[in-house]
């Protein structure tokens, strides 16, 4: 796009890719800041592709035999005590409930009352609460595997909040199972990375990769994380997703245990993974651009936004009854097992308010209808990911055909372009120098656009991990899982590497 074409975003990527952000938000109408410090209120449309997310992931949850259910919001402190890693990972984050209700004071105000014998945690990850249950339920090796998830807010108390990003309060799921074996505990924590990597790929059409953070990105309390991380436009990285491998650790601090094949009891093998609303966030920063919102079809909430064209009521009765039966064509129709939803706009604004409106929101398709388009029996359709000016005009009996093909094609080309922006902004860097220089930037007034992706050796020491955070404000977000060993030297201290990490500057 020309620099000189005016955007409907303001200030562009280029230009303040922070502001940028949360302008796509506001355009598109997804949430707003609530008068709650730290917390959001997710609108409607912005709640509608949570909703997508939820109930796509949660199908595929339950196609790999995991079953939903709920556990309170409030932890007991003594529970957390149990876990000393857990607590200590999560202790400056927690909300703590010490009241149970209020009282007016002599000068007529309200103050907390009833003080508790104990504090609760408002739940900031459920392992310690849903572990009580979990020694009650399990008792024998047939109670297992155990396969659980639930769907809930979180609350951690984040001092610099950024919408869907970060905030004090959001939603996510969180699956926790129990096993027989070390062996079992690791295959479902492997798949289930596997299910959220697919559902990133598939539905998202964000490429994300599958790594094992480092010891001191783990999760508190688990013996091994592993992650999906993507690029964003800004080419910091994003972790989608985390599948945890929590070995005996917390069946020791939960006392689940059970009667194994032998007649003796022993401790179990647990797992946690989760993702939350800032799936939304990747969404938005993957693939928008400086017109507002971009979305991958198979997550939108609206496919097809038909927007009438008419001069008088004349007009608008002729065009209307075409857009009617489209409308009502287009929704008794899939694409990819998708029922397509539409959006007839028929609001009174003019016909460039109409359509900017659903560009901002990032409706896939757009189809005009006007009253020249009648005798010639076609119609304009818009694709999202394409320049709001570009047009193709499209038969009336082949519009059907047209989107549900169109559909699929944008979904495919939406991960593709944000794949090769990946593969355009990843380096193998194996000189110290070279390192330093990928991730500052040249000058104070350079944008925050620089950098990406440095796959470089690391040797494994948390010395070495700590300094090029400390220097840089890089860190290795994963160690791939499907990289290939390889011989090398470390990027910072040039000791002796069998593999690459990834390193980049991060959310």
């Amino acid at each position: 796009m020309n620099k000189s074409e005016r955007t409907a975003i303001e200030p562009r990527r280029e230009e303040n890719y922070s502001e940028w952000y949360l302008q796509v938000i506001k355009a598109a109408d997804l949430a707003e800041n609530s008068e709650v410090r730290g917390c959001m209120v997710i609108k409607p449309w912005g709640f509608a592709i949570w909703e997508n997310i939820r109930i796509n992931l949660d199908r595929m949850f339950k196609e790999t035999g995991h079953q939903n259910a709920y556990f309170p919001i409030f932890i007991p402190l003594h529970f957390f005590e149990k876990e000393a890693e857990h607590i200590e990972g999560f202790a400056k984050e927690c909300a703590v409930v010490t009241h149970s209700r209020l009282e007016t004071n002599e000068q007529g105000k309200l103050e907390p009352s009833g003080e508790l014998t104990e504090p609760y945690i408002v739940r900031p990850t459920s392992e310690t609460i849903i572990g009580a249950s979990f020694a009650r339920w399990v008792n024998s090796y047939r109670d297992l595997p155990l396969l659980i998830n639930q769907w809930a807010n979180i609350v951690r108390w984040e001092m610099r909040t950024r919408l869907f990003l970060r905030t004090t309060e959001f939603l996510w799921q969180e699956g926790h199972t129990v096993h027989e074996t070390e062996e079992d505990a690791m295959i479902e924590t492997l798949r289930m990375l596997d299910i959220y990597a697919k559902f990133a790929q598939e539905y998202l059409a964000i490429p994300a990769i599958k790594g094992e953070k480092t010891e001191s990105e783990k999760f508190p309390g688990a013996v091994n994380t592993y992650c999906i991380e993507a690029m964003m436009q800004d080419k910091k990285a994003l972790q989608c997703g985390t599948s945890h491998f929590l070995g005996q650790n917390f069946a020791r601090a939960s006392n689940i245990r059970f009667q194994n094949r032998e007649g003796e009891f022993q401790y179990a093998w647990t797992t946690s993974w989760g993702v939350s609303t800032r799936l939304i966030g990747a969404l938005i920063m993957t693939h928008s651009d400086d017109n507002g919102l971009v979305l991958p079809p198979k997550i939108a909430p609206a496919h097809i936004a038909i927007i009438p064209i008419y001069r008088n009521e004349q007009e608008r009765e002729m065009v209307l009854q075409l857009a009617n039966k489209l409308n009502n064509e287009l929704r008794q129709a899939e694409f990819e097992g998708i029922p397509i939803i539409t959006e007839l706009d028929d609001r009174y604004l003019t016909s460039s308010e109409r359509n900017w409106y659903w560009i901002k929101k990032g409706i896939p398709l757009r189809i005009e209808i006007g009253p020249r388009d009648i005798p010639t029996h076609s119609v304009i359709i818009f694709r999202r990911d394409e320049n709001p000016k570009d047009k193709h005009r499209v038969m009336i009996d082949e519009v059907l055909k047209y989107c549900k093909t169109t559909l699929e094609e944008m979904q495919n080309h939406i991960f593709q372009k944000a794949k090769e922006f990946r593969e355009q902004n990843t380096v193998k860097i194996d000189n110290k120098e070279e390192f330093y220089r990928y991730f500052t930037p040249k000058n104070a007034e350079e944008p925050e656009i620089h950098g990406g992706f440095a796959h470089s050796h690391w040797c494994g020491n948390p010395l070495c991990e700590e300094k090029i955070k400390e220097e840089l404000k890089v860190t290795i977000r994963c160690i791939p899982l499907e990289a290939e060993k390889e011989e090398g030297k470390c990027i910072y201290c040039g000791q002796p590497s069998s593999q690459r990490a990834i390193f980049a500057k991060a959310y």
